[in-house]
Order: C-alpha cells, then structure tokens, then sequence
C-alpha cells in the first residue's frame, strides 16, 4: 500500500517512517508529488490542520495519506504557542527564533509546565478522514540543551526524565513522544486498513 506522508519536513518525516515502518506499506513524502501546492494550515486546531492536509493530499495523488499537525503548549502562555508553534515567531518558519521567543516569554516565570500534543489524521482518496492523537507532558528546560531532534526539543523536557528531547537518542524520545504516542495509537485504530 502507499502512503503519502504529507510533509516537507524532513525532521518529521525521519520519525513519522520510524515509527511508522511496517511490511508492504510504502511511504511517500510529500515532495514526491510536486505539483500538490503546500497545505495553508488556518484551523483552530491541530485536529482541523492535520485533517486538511490529509484529505488535501489524499484526493490530489489518489492515494491514502497521513498528515499530522503538532505543537507545543505551554500552561503559563494560556496553550501557546499551539497551532502557531511552527511560526511562533513569525514567517518564514525559524526553530531558533521561536525557541527565543518561547524563553523570553517565560523569563522570571516559575511555571513552566507544557506538553507536546500531536494529532494524526489519516484521509482516503474519497475525502474520508480518521483521526488520532498522542500527548506528552512535560516542562520547558531554562535553557536550550541537546543537539538532535528538531523544532523546540532543545527545550522540552518530558516528565520523569532529566534530558531534554534533543539530548535523547532517538530511539527514547520516538518511545515516549507525542508522535510517538499518536503513531501507536493510529496502528492499533488503522492496522486493519495500513496492512491492506
């Protein structure tokens, strides 16, 4: 079966084909189809962007398709960044911007409780959608740590561990991730439907 992943991302992507490897499922990524233009994501919600791009992708290639959206929310910050994690601190996206950013909303603050959230949709070419979700809790670090991963991981620290996610091999953060989370949720709920 194919798969659109549907993501330039190729942070995402790496983690979306590790967690998601299984026997005769081929997972294309959303460069492979060019001529689908990116996916505005204006939903309120990581559920409404990750459903607008699967069924985006799903009805321009033909085939099933996987999008998810995720992001960052933080309690101090009312839940942001949210759905505007990617951009938190503006366009074009810049990761070491928006971690900037995030540390200097929360200079002085004590509370720096968050969690990863990740919703995972999965679309069929009819325009169908399924969805999933997964969630991490944690804190924000005081200060970037740690050299893999993408995105804020220099900075989330997952709760009852003392590394950030960008310190963790990615073996441990893909266990214990919101990815990680929503991808084992999706192929217990979808196993039936990825094997065909």
């Amino acid at each position: 079966m194919i798969l659109v992943v549907a993501t330039r991302n190729p942070g995402k992507l790496a983690e979306l084909r590790a967690l998601l490897a299984a026997p005769g499922l081929e997972l294309r990524s959303a460069d492979a189809f060019p001529d689908i233009p990116d996916v505005v994501e204006d939903g309120a919600t990581f559920r409404e962007n990750a459903a607008k791009k699967a069924r985006a992708f799903a009805r321009g290639t033909g085939h099933w398709a996987l999008a998810d959206d995720s992001g960052l929310e933080v309690d101090a910050l009312g839940g942001a960044p949210g759905v505007w994690s990617a951009r938190y601190a503006g366009e074009p996206s810049d990761p070491a911007a928006n971690n900037r950013k995030l540390l200097a909303a929360l200079a002085g603050r004590t509370d720096r409780a968050a969690r990863f959230r990740c919703v995972i949709a999965l679309a069929d070419p009819g325009g169908g959608v399924r969805t999933v979700e997964g969630c991490c809790e944690g804190r924000i670090a005081e200060a970037p740590a740690g050299r893999g991963g993408f995105g804020y991981d220099p900075l989330f620290i997952p709760a009852g561990h003392a590394l950030t996610f960008a310190q963790m091999p990615p073996e441990q953060k893909h266990a214990i991730s919101h990815r990680g989370r929503a991808l084992v949720a999706a192929r217990q709920a979808w196993a039936s439907l990825l094997a065909r």
